[in-house]
């Protein structure tokens, strides 16, 4: 496992910048998770404390002083707003392998923000980490986010079967993964125009 830091990057896009998180985040933070319609799909409830947002930031550093990942702030160049954040996390030097993670407050939906974004951490992750595999999950009800792995090139490669408790309900979720040899570093998204 890892054992140095993993410095956080700062990443641009052409509608977006990916920074590290910091203690100003926690209000915006706290707002996106604790909507109820934005983590409908959550493996967890909303919050409803605003200590947690804070705790989050906690872990983003140590997450990035530990080596197993990075995970970043999402804002629009253009005004600065808070959209959600893109994650890498589960880094495994040994096996070049790591898990993708994202979550966008409703604002962002409908406009290619999070395939933008990940697509951004993917190249640094690829480049900077000499990955192999990118694995992610999505409740199998999420067709929005199924949608961002498959324009990222990820393929489906199974259910897993009532795996989590969301909600209250159970659910099952799909697993993805994208290798090495089928990652296209082209940007897959337009610079301007809206997205789904």
């Amino acid at each position: 496992m890892p054992g140095t830091s993993l410095p956080a990057p700062t990443l641009h896009t052409a509608r977006l910048r990916l920074r590290p998180f910091g203690d100003a985040d926690a209000d915006d933070l706290f707002a996106l998770h604790s909507s109820a319609h934005v983590l409908r799909y959550w493996d967890a409830p909303p919050w409803s404390e605003r200590v947690r947002a804070e705790r989050f930031v906690t872990a983003c550093r140590r997450m990035a002083e530990d080596g197993t990942g990075t995970r970043l702030a999402v804002e629009r160049r253009s005004d600065r707003a808070f959209l959600g954040w893109c994650s890498l996390n589960r880094w495994n030097p040994d096996y070049r392998s790591a898990s993708l993670g994202y979550c966008y407050g409703e604002r962002a939906w409908g406009h290619g923000y999070a395939t933008e974004a990940a697509h951004a951490l993917l190249r640094w992750a690829f480049d900077t980490l000499d990955l192999n595999r990118v694995q992610a999950e999505t409740d199998t009800r999420n067709v929005a986010s199924a949608r961002v792995l498959e324009k990222l090139g990820f393929v489906r490669e199974g259910t897993l079967r009532e795996d989590c408790v969301v909600n209250g309900e159970v659910s099952d979720s799909w697993v993805y993964g994208l290798l090495r040899r089928e990652w296209q570093p082209v940007a897959v998204v337009p610079p301007d125009g809206p997205r789904s």
